[in-house]
């Protein structure tokens, strides 16, 4: 059934809100494919967090404009569905590539990211991106590595901090350090500051 006026409008608004947000999008062919196997599909998609939906190019030319999807517009050909990823960039292009391992009349044409359209033949490489939770605990790994390394140069300083307290020590009026450069200069992991918040001045 075509959609009058008021439907398309609604249509490019729909659209409109969710590219405007969106990490990512990928456009994929889906002539031969079955409404049943179209109905899993968006299942697929919403359990993932993609917001799946056929759309007529001419009205998702109009919704693409002044987003960062706007560059996808003019090479938006043939029937398609678009599948944007809400949080995770590489959602998309997973949903996509999975359903086509099995459904070989879904074919992506582009997938855009960041800016950029991408050829069909890299839904790979945009599939690839880790999740949401694969970055965060490679972020954790690379958090507890640093703290690691800082902890390591702050015990190698222990050594001048003695001598220059030695040396002080025969002066009427010893040298303080300020709490904040001395956590600005060594960096030290936020476990050993909290046990050194008591003190405002360290002695040199």
């Amino acid at each position: 059934m075509p959609l009058n006026l008021e439907d398309k409008k609604a249509r490019v608004k729909e659209v409109a809100e969710i590219a405007s947000s969106a990490q990512s999008v990928v456009a994929a062919e889906y002539r031969g494919i079955t409404v049943s196997q179209m109905t899993e599909l968006r299942a697929k998609a919403r359990a993932q967090g993609v917001y799946m939906r056929v759309v007529k190019n001419t009205l998702a030319r109009k919704a693409l404009v002044g987003t960062s999807f706007e560059a996808v517009g003019p090479q938006l050909k043939g029937p398609l569905v678009l599948a944007f990823s809400k949080d995770d960039p590489g959602a998309a292009a997973r949903v996509v590539k999975d359903f086509s391992k099995a459904n070989d009349k879904l074919v992506a044409t582009l997938v855009s990211l960041g800016g950029d359209v991408l050829p069909g033949k890299d839904l790979e490489k945009v599939a690839s991106l880790p999740t949401r939770e694969q970055a965060l605990s490679m972020l954790w790994v690379r958090s507890k590595h640093r703290s690691r390394n800082s902890f390591a140069r702050w015990l190698r300083r222990i050594p001048s901090w003695s001598a220059r307290s030695r040396l002080s020590a025969t002066r009427s009026r010893p040298p303080t350090l300020d709490l904040v450069a001395f956590e600005t200069t060594l960096e030290l992991p936020q476990w050993l500051l909290a046990r050194t918040k008591s003190s405002k001045q360290f002695p040199t």
